[in-house]
């Protein structure tokens, strides 16, 4: 078994969901700011390209086996925008709310019921940075975005994604409902599936 991950971002908000969510698995997760590691571009024009470039940069510079997530939302009257721009909507190093403040104007033209979204999670997991194998594990979550903001919890687009079933939006959960409902737990319980596998077979 891996006794420790290097994790392949630098939003304090993934790293706190990230090693929440890896609470009871025997490994310690570790952000890849601790190793000084310099983000790489981000070229892929898919979720699952940038998630493997995140992670092969990680491994490399760190020695570790590495876990990247490219995540985003994407909605459906937007054909899909912003997608793997969503850190970025708004901009290179825009804030959450710049980002989210971009998308209710420009889902403001459609009735609610059109405004249906989904947070994508695509998980990449190397053992080292030449792994021709990645483990790629996703998923995701569906909602629709309202207008207004609601929550404190969560971060990114959570305050305007609305779980229709629970009547509250993402930031409004409590956070270990969220992780149990999210994208990003729905992807990471298969990840530690596949690594159980992995860490039987060695």
């Amino acid at each position: 078994m891996f006794s420790k991950i290097v994790l392949a971002t630098r939003n304090p908000g993934k790293v706190r969901e990230f090693q929440k969510l890896f609470d009871g698995f025997p490994v310690t997760v570790v952000p890849e700011s601790d190793f000084n590691v310099a983000s790489p571009v981000e070229s892929g024009t898919t979720f699952v390209e940038n998630a493997i470039i995140k992670a092969r940069n990680a491994a490399r510079h760190t020695g570790l086996p590495a876990l990247a997530d490219d995540s985003g939302i994407a909605v459906d009257c937007l054909n899909g925008q912003p997608g793997i721009y969503s850190s970025r909507y708004a901009g290179e190093n825009a804030s959450d709310a710049a980002n989210l403040d971009k998308l209710l104007s420009e889902v403001s033209r459609f009735p609610e019921q059109e405004r249906t979204a989904r947070y994508w999670c695509i998980l990449a997991f190397m053992r080292h940075a030449e792994d021709p194998t990645p483990v790629i594990c996703q998923a995701y979550w569906k909602g629709r975005i309202i207008l207004e903001k609601r929550g404190q919890n969560g971060f990114g687009y959570d305050p305007s994604f609305l779980i229709p079933v629970l009547g509250q939006t993402a930031a409004e959960l409590d956070p270990e409902v969220k992780n149990r409902l999210s994208h990003r737990g729905q992807a990471l319980a298969k990840l530690r599936e596949a690594l159980r596998e992995i860490c039987a077979g060695e």
